[in-house]
């Protein structure tokens, strides 16, 4: 069986050179898409912005975050400089991201405003009480010697950090010299992506993956689906699982599909968008096929697209 020996970003560039104008990602909720030509340019100007300040092959970038459009940027960019992906589960409280950052050796914490009943900035603050006194890029943290930045991913400004438009701004005023020269040296089997064990027998255990790991796992599954570039994927399932950024995301990209996006299950969403999109498959677990299965208005939805999906 033929395997694909493509990082993550030569993947990505692939479909941005032979068809720039084709989904890559949509949240139709939003009324937000990327093209393939589109987010290419952006994952590279995120990299290059990472680059910036200070991130380096090798290094850890945790993501702390539900499915918010910037996630896939990061996951991409990180994957273009060889940092690596740390995925933090939207779930944890503070000792178990405590245990997480100190364990992985964070470099960079990249987070979201809050999510449910937390507050990241609040509990990252509480966590790394030197922010409130750190310039960006300069966190001493005496708990945390190795994590040097934190990034805010939206727009908001808080105290030791940087946010996403300062990033890409930094990365679009960077040449493009360094950037090239660490693309060129990258691997498909360099370690790209971390995940953490639920930790059921002991301590969750960080699972060390490379390009080829995540990307043929999800060629597979999407060759044995027939996806094509016709096909959209309708992804509610988080981004920091597997089953999100490798068995719909890596599917997606290593066959030109497009996925199609929401930051948060709903069923009604989840619905709405598999008629807007007419995607072709839809991902989930058990209780999401049962809340979409029975919602109220089910009937009023065509889904006359879907052909395939996983349960997972």
């Amino acid at each position: 069986m033929d395997l694909l020996d493509y990082t993550l970003g030569q993947a990505l560039e692939k479909w941005a050179y032979e068809m720039p104008e084709n989904d890559f990602v949509v949240y139709p909720d939003r009324g937000l898409r990327f093209t393939y030509g589109d987010f290419n340019k952006r994952v590279d100007r995120l990299a290059k912005g990472f680059l910036a300040i200070g991130v380096k092959p090798g290094d850890k970038v945790g993501i702390w975050a539900n499915n918010v459009p910037d996630w896939l940027t990061i996951m991409f960019a990180t994957a273009k400089i060889g940092a690596i992906l740390v995925t933090i589960n939207t779930n944890y409280k503070l000792s178990e991201l405590e245990y997480l950052v100190k364990n992985a050796d964070v470099n960079t914490l990249c987070i979201i405003g809050a999510y449910r009943d937390s507050d990241y900035v609040q509990m990252v603050n509480e966590l790394i009480p030197e922010l409130k006194t750190s310039e960006r890029g300069y966190l001493k943290s005496e708990k945390f010697p190795e994590l040097k930045n934190l990034v805010f991913i939206g727009p908001e400004k808080h105290r030791g950090m940087y946010n996403m438009p300062e990033l890409l701004l930094l990365g679009e005023n960077c040449d493009d010299n360094t950037f090239k020269e660490i693309s060129s040296k990258l691997d498909c089997h360099d370690v790209i992506n971390m995940q953490y064990t639920s930790g059921t027998t002991g301590f969750p255990k960080g699972v060390m993956l490379s390009h080829h790991n995540i990307l043929n796992n999800g060629y597979l599954v999407g060759k044995n689906m027939n996806y094509t570039h016709e096909d959209r994927i309708m992804t509610p399932v988080p981004l920091f699982h597997c089953f999100g950024c490798v068995l719909s995301v890596c599917a997606v990209v290593s066959h030109g599909a497009a996925v199609v996006l929401t930051e948060d299950f709903d069923p009604l969403r989840v619905l709405a968008g598999v008629e807007k999109e007419k995607c072709t498959a839809i991902c989930g677990v058990p209780t999401m096929f049962i809340a979409e299965l029975n919602h109220p208005m089910f009937d009023m939805f065509d889904l006359s697209s879907l052909r395939t999906g996983i349960m997972a």
